[in-house]
């Protein structure tokens, strides 16, 4: 006789067009699948989403509006317990709302005795402290709590929780892959095969991925960017390929570096195009990969090219930036506040001839970070398995 699948709800910022988090679910879900299917528990994710119809039809699952109360209420109801991740989830410094949602669907959870788990979140910055012992509140009852870095976990520990309840590993999105990765596309040690180093590239040029977003009010960061990369194409010529994480937005902080480059970048021999249509995390990662060198303002721009083992160069504008790039070994070119082109450029030019040499000194970081990344579904699996 066949179990009868246990219903998860999966919470988080799903449904806004934002690739890093749409690649967050991907990942997610994915770990979750490899997970059931090798202990034989057979479980139904269940996405509270802003648009579930579109968040249904991209992963094949079922999804709920995360702003109707009485469906969020009756689909935790109705399941074996609530997944909180991962991504930026309990942060105000984008506003005061974020931390009051996310914690209250947690508690709705616990308030129905359904178990509830913290899947490889980054904490903070809790500017207010108020909301200091509501989290603690509530992450106490959790059953697991996994976040994606040290500070997170040094962050929760100065609220109140203990240190060993709190599992650090790296962002879901680490263990993102392609179907081609499991069909011979991939060589040991995750590198790409040569067959497949540039699948959509446009250009026999270098291809220079650019993921910005608009951060200060002066633009100072975008013109920053513009600049670095007009002196790093008067060297050599290269093809720019803007890559838009999130929808419209980052369409338009692309489109006002592209409109300052493209008479200059042309009369050098190099291309400009900006990718339209990779709003499924599947497809950036190709993009991504498909780059010589990743010029990212977003997280998961860099954490995508670090599981694409592609030379990346990371703009801080947040803590998370400087966090992940600690992880694999890297730095911040600069701040947004204080860009320095010229740097910008040259590291660009650095990475595009030693490449290679960036990849191998990276490689066991890497490998062993992807590998990590599936360390809450494998716990959370394991607790229905028992459960069960």
């Amino acid at each position: 006789m066949v179990a009868a699948s246990q219903k998860i709800i999966i919470s988080g910022y799903y449904g806004f067009r934002n690739s890093g988090d749409e690649a967050v679910l991907q990942s997610i879900l994915n770990a979750l699948q490899k997970h059931s299917l090798a202990t034989g528990t057979a479980i139904e994710p269940v996405v509270l989403s802003i648009d579930p119809e579109s968040t249904a039809a991209a992963y094949g699952v079922k999804a709920v509006n995360r702003m109707k109360l009485s469906e969020v209420r009756r689909a935790i109801s109705e399941s074996a317990g609530l997944i909180s991740g991962g991504g930026s989830l309990l942060q105000d410094v984008t506003g005061s709302k974020s931390i009051p949602y996310y914690l209250g669907i947690i508690k709705l959870a616990q308030w129905m005795g359904k178990p509830t788990f913290i899947y490889a979140q980054g904490i903070g910055p809790v500017n207010r402290k108020l909301f200091h012992p509501l989290i603690k509140a509530v992450f106490r009852k959790c059953s697991y709590i996994s976040v994606r870095d040290e500070q997170s976990r040094d962050l929760l520990q100065s609220m109140g929780l203990g240190k060993n309840k709190i599992e650090v590993v790296p962002d879901p999105v680490m263990g993102l892959s392609l179907p081609e990765d499991s069909q011979g596309g991939r060589t040991e040690a995750g590198s790409v095969s040569p067959l497949q180093k540039n699948p959509l590239s446009r250009s026999e040029l270098p291809t220079v991925g650019v993921s910005v977003r608009f951060w200060e009010q002066s633009r100072g960061e975008l013109d920053a960017v513009a600049e670095g990369l007009l002196k790093a194409s008067a060297q050599t010529p290269l093809h720019l390929r803007f890559l838009p994480f999130h929808h419209p937005s980052d369409h338009e902080a692309s489109r006002y570096i592209m409109q300052k480059l493209e008479k200059e970048i042309s009369q050098n021999g190099g291309v400009i195009s900006l990718c339209e249509d990779a709003e499924h995390p599947q497809q950036m990662l190709r993009e991504v990969g498909a780059c010589d060198v990743l010029i990212g303002m977003r997280l998961h721009s860099l954490i995508y090219a670090a599981g694409r083992r592609v030379p990346l160069i990371g703009i801080s504008y947040d803590p998370k930036i400087d966090h992940f790039l600690e992880r694999v070994g890297c730095r911040p070119i600069g701040v947004t506040s204080s860009l320095d082109s010229g740097r910008l450029a040259a590291e660009v030019l650095q990475l595009l001839k030693s490449g290679d040499e960036w990849k191998r000194e990276r490689e066991p970081l890497i490998a062993s970070l992807v590998q990590e990344a599936e360390a809450p579904a494998r716990q959370i699996i394991e607790y229905f398995r028992r459960k069960g």
